[in-house]
C-alpha cells in the first residue's frame, strides 16, 4: 500500500500506528506517522482511512474512525459477506460490528462502481474473488455456462497471499519446493465469488493452492457451454463487457495469461481456450494479488471516493 501511494499524485500518506512492530517498506521514505485514535484522525482532516489489518482489528477500528470523518476502506473480509450471519458462518467468529454491514458498499469498481463513490465504507475483496469474478460473472451473464454441469475454478496463489505474519505453513523451507492445496470446499472466499457471478454454492467447486513464488494468483476456470462456441467468441464476450476498462486485459483466442505479466500492476489478464466438439471451455485469469487483488485495488477504489481519475498511481 506504502509503495502504491508513494506514486499517487494526489495523496500524502500517513501512517497510523496500531501496533508496535509496523513499519514502512524497504527502501521508501517512510510516511510521517501519528497516533491510531479518532481524535488523530479528526485533528489531521483525513480524507481517507486504509484499513490493512485483521477482521477483527477492522471491526474494533472502523466504526470510531468513520465516527471522526473519514471514509474507510477496508481490505479484510470484515465487511465483505453482508450479514453477520454469513461472515460468522465463513469465518467461524461473531462478527463485532454488525450495524456497519449493510452500507458497505462491496469495492470491485468493475461491476460495483455505482455505489462505491459516495460509500462512507468499502469492503476490499479478496484476492481470490477478484480474479475468479472478474473472469466468471461476464460469462454467466451471457449465459454460455452450463450450470449445471458446474464450474471449477483451480486456485493457485503465491505465498504472500497468508499475509505478512509467518506460519509453520509458510515458512521457506515448507513452501520452497513445494505445492499444496488448502481450505477445500471451505475457502473463506467462496460466498464473495457467488455473491457477485450470481453462481449458487452448489455450482462452483473453488480449491485455493499455494505456489512457491513470492506473489501472483492464476486461476484456472473449467466449464461447459450451453452451445457450441469458439475462444473467440468467449473473448467477444469479454471485449463487450469490458469496453472501456482501464485495467482488464484480454488476450486473443487461444492465448493465456501468466504470473509474470501481471506482477506489480493493478491488470487482471483474462484468456480463454474452447474444445468446440465437447463443448468443454477452460478460461484462464490472472492478478498480483497483492496489487488488483489487494493495495491496487483499495487505491482504485479511493480514486473514486475522492473523485479523482481512476486509474492515478495506478499505470
Amino acid at each position: 500500500m506504502v509503495r502504491v501511494l508513494a506514486r499517487h499524485p494526489q495523496v500524502a500518506p500517513v501512517l497510523l500506528e496500531h501496533r508496535d512492530d509496523t513499519h514502512a517498506s524497504p527502501g521508501l521514505p517512510g510516511p510521517r506517522r501519528v497516533a491510531c485514535t479518532p481524535e488523530a484522525v479528526s485533528a489531521e482532516g483525513m480524507s481517507i482511512i486504509f484499513l490493512a489489518t485483521p477482521p477483527a482489528v477492522s471491526m474494533e477500528l472502523a466504526p470510531a474512525l468513520l465516527a471522526a470523518g473519514a471514509k474507510v476502506i477496508d481490505l479484510s473480509g470484515a465487511f465483505r459477506l453482508g450479514t453477520a450471519e454469513a461472515y460468522s458462518l465463513w469465518y467461524k467468529e461473531p462478527h463485532t460490528a454488525p450495524g456497519l454491514l449493510a452500507e458497505a458498499a462491496y469495492g470491485l469498481p468493475e461491476f460495483c462502481r455505482a455505489r462505491i463513490p459516495a460509500a462512507r465504507l468499502v469492503a476490499n475483496p479478496g484476492c481470490y474473488p477478484t480474479a475468479a469474478n472478474l473472469a466468471i460473472r461476464p460469462l454467466i451473464e451471457a449465459g454460455i455456462v452450463d450450470r449445471a454441469a458446474g464450474i471449477v475454478c483451480d486456485a493457485k496463489s503465491g505465498v504472500s497471499g497468508a499475509g505478512r505474519k509467518p506460519t509453520p505453513k509458510t515458512h521457506f523451507c515448507e513452501v520452497v519446493g513445494n505445492f499444496s492445496a488448502y481450505s477445500v470446499l471451505h475457502h473463506r472466499h467462496v460466498p464473495e465469488v457467488l455473491k457477485i457471478s450470481g453462481l449458487e454454492e452448489r455450482e462452483f467447486s473453488f480449491t485455493a493452492q499455494l505456489l512457491p513464488v513470492d506473489r501472483g494468483i492464476l486461476e484456472t476456470i473449467y466449464f461447459r457451454t450451453t452451445r457450441p462456441l469458439t475462444a473467440a467468441d468467449l473473448m467477444a464476450v469479454y471485449a463487450a463487457r469490458y469496453a472501456g476498462e482501464a485495467f482488464i486485459r484480454l488476450y486473443p483466442a487461444g492465448q493465456l495469461p501468466d504470473l509474470h505479466r501481471v506482477a506489480r500492476t493493478n491488470y487482471c489478464d483474462i484468456g480463454a481456450v474452447v474444445d468446440q466438439h465437447s463443448g468443454r471451455a477452460v478460461v484462464v485469469s490472472a492478478i498480483d494479488n497483492l496489487v488488483k487483488g489487494a493495495a491496487g485495488q483499495a487505491v482504485q477504489n479511493m480514486n473514486l471516493m475522492l473523485g479523482h481519475v481512476e486509474t492515478a498511481g495506478l499505470l
